[in-house]
């Protein structure tokens, strides 16, 4: 076991032969940290946080109590192999959330990145690839291989279908099914959710140009219209080389291989 002498842990709580608590860490009252974790400086354990398997936790990442994380997959295939767990810097992970290491039939990683918010129950299921200053509200699921791009926000009780991707930007109304993928900037909303336009706040805040969000707004109408497939829509809009980034990040999005169908508009 390997604990840096800077380090606070309270005498209640349990530290198995192995783990590894880098300096500045606080662990509080009642957490269990299993022999192969990993955290890293300035990790904040509040108190009964149990981390198991093969998993890193980032610096200055904090956890409130009763977490669960890095216990078995919910997947009925696991058969004990070496999965990974791995979270980046600065999250906020709140009571009662559980997140799942990865498989052999996703690449063995479940990632999260920096900067994130999951509040109370949240769950991210084994395989799933989250970016980087996402926000995900009270009692959402992610289920097994969903990917989550940067500054998306989920609202609360939401569930997202497995393998569902989820564009950067994107906005999910509270109380959504999430079963197709979302596009780069999209909002969606409603049972077997359904786009509905653009997360024009989320563009805002991140001080999108003008001219290229009413760029995209055009171009998005476009997209799930007219003839033809939609990618073939998108590929007659790439051709056009408009020279707008936003359009581009949603038409590589569009084209790129993906399981799922993708979430329609009205528009």
């Amino acid at each position: 076991m390997s604990v840096d002498t800077s380090a606070s842990i309270h005498p209640t709580a349990i530290l198995h032969e192995g783990a590894s608590v880098g300096a500045d860490c606080v662990i509080g009252p009642f957490c269990v940290i299993g022999p192969q974790v990993r955290l890293d400086a300035g990790v904040i354990l509040k108190s009964h946080v149990v981390i198991e398997g093969r998993t890193d936790i980032g610096e200055k990442t904090q956890i409130w109590p009763f977490a669960s994380i890095g216990h078995q997959p919910q997947d009925l295939k696991f058969g004990g192999e070496a999965s990974s767990l791995i979270i980046g810097a600065r999250n906020m992970i709140r009571e009662s959330v559980t997140m799942n290491p990865g498989t052999s039939g996703g690449g063995m990683i479940t990632r999260v990145g920096d900067d994130n918010l999951f509040m109370v129950n949240v769950h991210v299921g084994h395989d799933c690839q989250v970016g980087n200053n996402v926000v995900i509200a009270n009692n959402v699921s992610l289920a097994g291989h969903v990917s989550v791009g940067d500054h998306v926000v989920i609202g609360g009780h939401s569930g997202v279908h497995q393998f569902v991707r989820i564009g950067q930007g994107a906005m999910i109304g509270v109380l959504s099914a999430v079963l197709s993928d979302v596009i780069p900037y999209g909002t969606v909303t409603g049972d077997a959710a359904k786009l509905s336009g653009l997360n024009l706040v989320g563009l805002k805040r991140r001080q999108a140009e003008k001219a290229a969000v009413n760029g995209l707004r055009v171009a998005v109408k476009e997209l799930f219209q007219g003839a033809g497939t939609l990618k073939e829509r998108a590929n007659v809009l790439r051709s056009q080389d408009l020279g707008n980034p936003l359009l581009d990040d949603v038409l590589a999005f569009v084209l790129s291989e993906s399981d799922r169908a993708f979430c329609k508009t009205d528009l």
